[in-house]
């Protein structure tokens, strides 16, 4: 397994634990209602969150190679691997069209 492809496990994996606290902090800071030594608290707790969390850090990788681009999000397989596995009929209901 790559490098890049353990990173964006890992990425993901912190993701999912700080996601609710993360909402929750983004909430109260965007809450105009709030007092401001309350929106200012919220704002240094979620600037302690690591950075890794965001969602914005998550890159959609193909699961095989770890390529990061040109990813169908169906299958998450790079356009070379689908196309390889295409042709080798290795993939149900997609068929390599020739005429």
């Amino acid at each position: 397994m790559t490098h890049s492809i353990q990173k964006d496990q890992r990425r993901r994996q912190l993701y999912k634990i700080y996601e609710p606290k993360r909402l929750e902090l983004q909430s109260i800071i965007h809450d105009l209602q709030c007092p401001t030594d309350i929106r200012f608290h919220a704002l240094n707790l979620l600037n302690t969150i690591p950075r890794n969390s965001s969602k914005v850090r998550i890159k959609n990788r193909c699961v095989l190679t770890g390529r990061g681009r040109a990813i169908l999000r169906l299958t998450r397989l790079s356009r070379i691997k689908l196309r390889e596995l295409a042709n080798q009929g290795s993939l149900m209901g997609i068929i390599k069209s020739s005429w």
